[in-house]
């Protein structure tokens, strides 16, 4: 197998898979990075993002030939205290219910701040609207990004 060089939550690592085989898979089984969720393996629900280059990315859809020299960063990386405005918002509004799509919403939630950071109410549904919570706490999910906004300002 062919062996790719990558960075991931800033530290450098070498894996060897096949050039087809989508991040995810290398992100949690051979790096052992397990934040980031399989969810429906086509882009749709947002379980799996990741950022690549400071955006939110789904990591089923891009393979690891793809990634290539690109900066990933997964939720384990996103804060190493859990200290990012949008994971002590989480935490305060009380956000996850069963948890699984979480770090999806999470990285995606982050992502849009950084380029967003005044965001209305209606630019938080369309920034999130990717992203499926089948707990439905979508109420929830735009008061914490509303929140982290205000802690990041």
């Amino acid at each position: 197998m062919p062996a790719f060089n990558i960075t991931v939550n800033g530290k450098a690592h070498t894996v060897h898979a096949d050039s087809d085989t989508p991040l995810l898979w290398v992100l949690r089984d051979e790096l052992q990075l397990v934040g980031s969720k399989f969810g429906c393996g086509i882009g749709q629900c947002g379980a799996c993002t990741v950022h690549v280059d400071g955006e939110a990315t789904r990591s089923c859809l891009l393979t690891i030939g793809q990634a290539g020299e690109r900066k990933i960063t997964t939720i384990e990386g996103l804060s190493e205290d859990n200290s990012h405005p949008v994971q002590q918002a989480w935490k305060e509004i009380d956000v996850p219910q069963c948890g699984y799509c979480q770090a999806g919403q999470i990285m995606t939630a982050s992502a849009f701040l950084h380029s967003n950071p005044n965001p209305t109410s209606e630019d938080i549904r369309g920034a999130m609207q990717g992203n499926i919570c089948r707990c439905a706490t979508y109420t929830r999910i735009e008061k914490a990004v509303s929140l982290a906004a205000e802690k990041m300002s």
